[in-house]
């Protein structure tokens, strides 16, 4: 090999192996400082797609976790509200045992009212202010909440809450009917006029938000004529009493579960008409023909229902009303802690999942620091070389100099 000086091939080379070596330990430096084996796109292109979906994944999960428990404050938030309206529904079902005992007097019964009348106003204030962040839980306003508690936008990602159940004002509404001293829709009715054939009563129901009417019609069943008569002739208007017909009335099951029936009297105490009241809280008609058991006119008053304790047998309807109600909290209540118990397995499943998919970006992002301080040893004492050998090939052609002279 000749001697040269305009090219230093030796020295190059160096040179080369040297700026590598600085561009790994540089590197290497780069990354045990940070902790992340990928700074940027260049270090591993693959590894940072994949990195950055589940950083997504992972800060979704971690949002829809804070989701889930804001959603069980909700739910804890509906159902202290409802256990409170169960309490106040377990009251007024006392006060309806209380008032179907003939031991009251009018004014006794009026007291039971006038309680009443101040539990179900703090039933439909319960509805009213009973709110999470603003939102309306128990008012009817709202039946259904869907919670985000997924990191995606697929249906799998989110559970809906049912507060449909939860209408406290509706049971409000329904306890109530106007005043509850009304003694529910009348019928005038004589002992001539009460025959055997069906009658169809039918309860109308006016939602007071929206305005929709529900209608009701109940058929009762040919009724047997007067109680008692072995001659069962079903064209006989042979009734005795107006009490006879309401037994009758009583006495029909459909009739039963709708409607309850009580007797006016006369000032001589005898029947003058009966009171029909919808067990749903709504206006009763009915038919008024004669042959629907009830005298030429018909109904000669219509009050809206509700609760009713002014007799003994508006007490024991307004008890049924009040059960009904109960059994509808008490459901409400059910749905409400099972979606509860979901929303905490839920929860924990959020935190399974965002721990394992954080563990996975760790293994593709972070750098192994004992790995990384192998290669930045390694390449340490490769530049520390690699300076001393360019030093040396730069003095290689120095032997040039001995020919000059």
């Amino acid at each position: 090999m000749g001697m040269q000086i305009n090219t230093n091939m030796a020295a190059n080379n160096a040179y080369r192996s040297l700026s590598n070596t600085q561009t790994d330990l540089s590197k290497s430096l780069e990354k045990l400082s940070s902790g992340l084996r990928i700074n940027r796109a260049g270090d591993d292109a693959a590894g940072l797609a994949i990195s950055e979906g589940l950083k997504s994944q992972i800060g979704g999960l971690s949002v829809a976790a804070r989701n889930a428990q804001d959603g069980i404050g909700a739910v804890q938030t509906a159902e202290g509200g409802l256990n409170q309206a169960h309490s106040i529904l377990q009251r007024l079902r006392d006060l309806g045992v209380q008032a179907a005992n003939d031991t009251n007097n009018a004014e006794s019964r009026g007291a039971i009212a006038t309680e009443a009348t101040s539990l179900v106003k703090e039933l439909d204030r319960i509805a009213g202010s009973t709110n999470f962040n603003g939102a309306q839980l128990l008012d009817g306003s709202k039946a259904t909440m869907s919670l985000q508690v997924g990191a995606n936008a697929d249906a799998n990602s989110t559970i809906d809450v049912n507060l449909g159940g939860a209408n406290v004002k509706s049971i409000a509404t329904t306890l109530a009917g106007g005043d509850l001293s009304t003694t529910g829709s009348s019928f005038a009715a004589t002992v001539a006029s009460l025959t055997t054939a069906a009658a169809t009563f039918t309860s109308t129901v006016t939602d007071p938000d929206t305005g929709a009417v529900t209608t009701k019609a109940i058929t009762t069943a040919v009724l047997n004529d007067r109680i008692g008569d072995t001659a069962q002739n079903p064209n006989a208007a042979d009734f005795q009493s107006v009490d006879e017909y309401a037994a009758a009335l009583r006495s029909d099951a459909n009739f039963a579960a709708n409607f309850t029936v009580a007797v006016t009297k006369d000032a001589n105490g005898a029947g003058s008409g009966i009171v029909v009241t919808a067990l749903d809280g709504g206006v009763v008609s009915t038919t008024a023909a004669p042959a629907a058991g009830l005298a030429t006119g018909g109904a000669t008053t219509a009050v809206s229902g509700g609760l009713k304790f002014d007799s003994a047998d508006n007490a024991r309807a307004s008890i049924t009303m009040i059960d009904a109600q109960i059994k509808t909290v008490s459901t409400a209540r059910a749905d409400l802690g099972a979606t509860q118990n979901r929303l905490e397995s839920a929860v924990q499943t959020i935190n399974v999942a965002k721990e394992n998919l954080t563990a996975s970006n760790s293994r593709i992002r972070d750098t192994d620091m004992a790995e990384e301080m192998v290669k930045f040893t390694r390449n340490n004492i490769l530049s520390q070389a690699g300076t001393a050998m360019l030093a040396q090939a730069n003095q290689s052609n120095q032997g040039v100099l001995q020919l000059l002279r």
